[in-house]
């Protein structure tokens, strides 16, 4: 079962310095159709101008992944963690039992285009813990990389929750195919450029939720970059 979220039903909040568009309820967007799904609980695509960033702000009981699109943006947080996330970068930070952060896009002239993912952790109260790795193009080029895992296999980001993130970057007429396990969910997050899945042509900002299929196939109608999580 393939249930689409298109990228314009999406939640959408414009502050002069940030544009941000909320697949799941969050903030002053409230949607109690698309909470979240499974142990995922927020995506949001953002777009922060030059000079501008999220101030310093705290968080607790949640594992968040950032993804940078285009641009970078510089990192700084209370666990003494100082770094500047870019494309092919992806940050993890467990908040735990509480940390702070800021975000800020040190460029003059530049905007940060990033997607901001938020994922329930296994439990309360971990250690906050910060980690970031990159991912070159070649390796997410023409398949599925897999960029987070429970256990940091295929050195990938470890997150605290059963839950693998994948990217690729698809050409024209590429195709990419991840096998589930029963039982597992999948959700199809369409970065740049279109997707087909299922037969269902897919557009930047669109998602979908995979329940009760044993695979999800993906092909590109043009350069596109796509992530994919497999969800228990």
């Amino acid at each position: 079962m393939l249930n689409i979220r298109k990228s314009l039903d999406r939640g959408h909040a414009q502050r002069g310095w940030l544009e941000s568009y909320h697949t799941f309820s969050f903030a002053d967007y409230d949607d109690p159709n698309y909470l979240g799904f499974r142990d995922l609980r927020v995506i949001n695509e953002d777009r922060v101008q030059p000079g501008k960033g999220f101030g310093a702000h705290s968080h607790r009981d949640m594992e968040i992944v950032s993804y940078v699109l285009a641009g970078a943006l510089d990192h700084k947080d209370s666990l003494g963690n100082g770094s500047t996330i870019r494309p092919g970068d992806v940050q993890r930070m467990s908040a735990g039992t509480g940390v702070t952060h800021s975000e800020f896009n040190s460029s003059a002239t530049e905007p940060v285009h990033l997607l901001q993912i938020w994922i329930l952790p296994e439990r309360e109260d971990l250690e906050p813990e910060y980690v970031q790795k990159h991912f070159d193009v070649a390796s997410r080029s023409g398949n599925l990389r897999l960029l987070v895992s429970r256990n940091g296999r295929a050195g990938s980001v470890p997150i605290h929750q059963d839950v693998d993130l994948y990217a690729a970057l698809l050409e024209c007429g590429q195709s990419v195919r991840l096998d589930l396990r029963r039982g597992r969910h999948a959700w199809v997050q369409v970065a740049r450029g279109m997707i087909r899945v299922g037969g269902i042509s897919l557009e930047a900002g669109d998602g979908v939720a995979v329940s009760g299929e044993d695979s999800v196939a993906l092909s590109a109608a043009g350069l596109s970059e796509v992530l994919v999580f497999d969800l228990k």
